[in-house]
C-alpha cells in the first residue's frame, strides 16, 4: 500500500512521536499489553505509533501520556535539542514541536521540557477543519486558555462555545472535551495544562 506524495513529507513526524513514546514507555519498564490495558487501546494500534505507521490523534496522546504517569510536553520529540531540566527560558528558535498533521493541530511547547513538569503554555495552531475528533476526551490536570486569533469550538461535558479572538477558558481536564477550528483561516491559542 502506497501512501499520497501529500503524505510523505510528514512521515518522520510519525516516526519521531512514535520513537519518544516508544522510549517513555521502555524507560517505565511496560509491555505494549500493559500501556493498552492501561489506555483502553490494542496493542498492535500503539504498535504501529511507535513505527511510526500510525498519526496518533491529541486524544490517543492524551491516554498515552496519563498512563505513563507524565505530561503531554514529554511526547515531544527531543531529539534537536537537550533537555535541561535547570532550563528557565526558551527561545523561539528553540521551542518543541508536535504535529498532528493528520488532525490540523500544530503544538509549540513555549516552556522548557524537563522531566515531571507540571505546568505547561502551548501555542495551538489549528488549520481549517481541525479538530480532536468528534470523541470527547479526558486526562489528569486543569487547562485553560485564551484564543489569541480565529475562533474556535470548545465543547465541555454537553456545552458548547464559539471562542473568538480575545476570549478564554478553563476547566478540568478530567471534564470530558473537544474543540475544533470551525473558521475559514488558521486558529491560534495560547493554551496552558497543569497537572
Amino acid at each position: 500500500m502506497s501512501l499520497p506524495a501529500a503524505d510523505l513529507p510528514h512521515l518522520h513526524v510519525d516516526r519521531e512521536i512514535g520513537a519518544r513514546l516508544r522510549q517513555l514507555r521502555r524507560a517505565r519498564r511496560l509491555s505494549l499489553e500493559e500501556l493498552a490495558s492501561r489506555t483502553g487501546l490494542s496493542i498492535g494500534f500503539l504498535s504501529q505509533i511507535e513505527r511510526g505507521l500510525s498519526s496518533p490523534t491529541l486524544r490517543v496522546l492524551a491516554a498515552v501520556a496519563d498512563a505513563l504517569g507524565t505530561a503531554i510536553s514529554e511526547l515531544f520529540p527531543t531529539d534537536r535539542r537537550q533537555v535541561d531540566p535547570t532550563a528557565t527560558i526558551v527561545r523561539q528558535s528553540d521551542r518543541g514541536e508536535l504535529q498532528l498533521w493528520r488532525s490540523g493541530i500544530r503544538k509549540q511547547l513555549l516552556t522548557p521540557q524537563a522531566e515531571g513538569a507540571k505546568l505547561n503554555l502551548f501555542i495551538v495552531e489549528m488549520e481549517p477543519g481541525a479538530s480532536t475528533g468528534d470523541e470527547h476526551y479526558i486526562h489528569h490536570g486543569e487547562e485553560a486558555g485564551l484564543v489569541l486569533s480565529g475562533t474556535m469550538l470548545l465543547n465541555v461535558e454537553t456545552e458548547s462555545w464559539i471562542m473568538r479572538e480575545g476570549d478564554s477558558f478553563r476547566f478540568l481536564s478530567s471534564r470530558p472535551h473537544r474543540f475544533a477550528n470551525q473558521h475559514d483561516g488558521v486558529t491560534r491559542v495560547l493554551w496552558v495544562n497543569c497537572l
